[in-house]
């Protein structure tokens, strides 16, 4: 391994999560000589304890729901419970397969793969293993860890983040889940599908208060139909143990009890202590600050990934980490639109976004330049025999492109593709109407929404 002093690479990258082993691919196939430093598994939070393990027991979550219901298709079934050593069986051999792909993948690129926790040591250089590991460029890629709130200890036991939830031995009879954003949401669905009795805690006043509101009220009558409650518009005030489980109590006075709590208030980033104030790297609440190309204040680093103040999904970590490796090898890049990045949270029913909301679109044009269509999942064919409710909402700029797509449905996660071309292409509903969309797919819904944008509508009513 190239990593004594006399080595100097052209790309030394701290963090080995979706932004890290992204960028040190791409530098590789362009040319530069990378090291990549990690302390843990290469593949970081997205891989081994976020997007891929919580997908695989949502996915656990909707086979015990098709078992439960099996009987509506003329399909005789019984469900005799969970067994949760499977399950995570089932999950990790997902994790394992895709960690040894990435492992080879990184091996054939020929990156330099450095175990070990490295800290920044100067604007040049990251000490790791008790060598100093030079760089003509630093990118820092550290990530985030779990947050939670003032005075409120995760224990990993009764009260626990969602690391600890990915590794529960047991299904828990009853769960509070404090936080109604995404990761809040899955856990919810999942444990429900699962035969938790779940109360969710959101002190905004909707679920996934971050995407279209009609879109969080969907969701909500979803949930409700399932049999999650939640409690909306009033924030936590404390927690303490019972005989059995947790207590939760709000501002306004209420009380929660369950067996666990799932503190899902977000995500923090991870950079204290490794040196990066000292070598001079501008920062604000932990985070590191960054232009429209990562660049930090300091001219040889660059940041990516939940360090910077973007949207913390993985996708825009690799996004991220290429625009930084191509920056780098010569190549002219381009800012990302972190409006055209497509949001998906996974739970059933699943809620997915690309664009802007109306009331983000009413507030940059003008309420009287901005129109809205909702095409209701009830009028396509497939998502009738799947079953699933929902709709598609655009929101379109008055005689211009559409600026926000908005779906909520089982499977709208996989019609994101087409909504995030026609929001980044700038797409007009008639040019999307003359598309033809195959039937029947949920797919179809899409050109059913632009359809009726355009003034033609088929399967919907005018």
């Amino acid at each position: 391994m190239a990593n004594d002093a006399s080595t100097v690479f052209d790309l030394v990258i701290l963090g080995g999560g979706s932004g890290g082993y992204a960028a040190a691919l791409r530098g590789a196939q362009l040319g530069l000589d990378v090291a990549l430093i990690e302390k843990d598994k290469v593949g970081g939070t997205c891989l081994h304890r976020g997007c891929i393990p919580t997908k695989a027991l949502l996915h656990a979550g909707e086979i015990a729901d098709q078992a439960r219901e099996s009987e509506q298709f003329g399909v005789k079934a019984s469900f005799e419970g969970i067994d949760v050593p499977a399950v995570h069986k089932y999950k990790d051999e997902v994790v394992s397969g895709l960690y040894k792909g990435l492992q080879g993948l990184i091996a054939s690129r020929k990156v330099t793969y450095i175990e070990g926790e490295g800290r920044l040591s100067s604007p040049t250089s990251v000490d790791v293993n008790g060598q100093r590991i030079q760089g003509r460029h630093i990118l820092l890629a550290t990530g985030s860890v779990p947050k939670s709130l003032p005075g409120l200890e995760i224990d990993g036991n009764r009260i626990i983040s969602s690391d600890h939830a990915l590794v529960l031995d047991r299904v828990p009879k009853s769960a509070i889940v404090l936080g109604g954003g995404v990761i809040g949401v899955e856990f919810a669905s999942a444990w429900k599908s699962f035969g938790t009795d779940v109360t969710i805690i959101e002190g905004m006043k909707h679920l996934v208060p971050v995407e279209d509101e009609n879109s969080s009220k969907l969701l909500e009558r979803a949930f409700r139909k399932r049999g999650i409650k939640f409690n909306l518009g009033t924030f936590f005030q404390k927690a303490e143990y019972t005989q059995d489980g947790v207590k939760v109590t709000l501002a306004d006075g209420k009380e929660f009890e369950a067996e666990v709590l799932l503190v899902a208030v977000g995500r923090g980033p991870v950079s204290q202590g490794l040196g990066y104030e000292e070598a001079g790297v501008a920062m604000d609440r932990g985070y590191v600050l960054v232009d429209e190309y990562m660049r930090t204040n300091v001219p040889t680093i660059s940041a990516v990934g939940d360090l910077v103040p973007t949207l913390q999904l993985a996708h825009v970590g690799f996004a991220e980490g290429i625009l930084v490796a191509e920056r780098l090898a010569g190549l002219k890049t381009v800012p990302i639109d972190y409006d055209g990045v497509p949001r998906v949270t996974y739970c059933h029913p699943e809620v997915a976004s690309v664009g802007i909301t109306e009331a983000k679109a009413k507030e940059i044009y003008g309420a009287d330049k901005v129109v809205a269509l909702k095409y209701n999942l009830a009028g396509n064919g497939r998502s009738k025999i799947l079953k699933t409710a929902g709709e598609i909402k655009l929101v379109q700029v008055k005689d211009g492109a559409v600026v926000g797509v908005h779906m909520v449905g089982d499977r709208m996660g996989e019609q994101v593709g087409e909504a995030q071309l026609i929001y980044n292409w700038e797409a007009l509903p008639a040019e999307v109407a003359q598309l033809v969309h195959a039937h029947p797919t949920q797919n179809e819904a899409l050109g059913e929404a632009h359809l009726a944008l355009a003034g033609k509508p088929l399967h919907s009513h005018d």
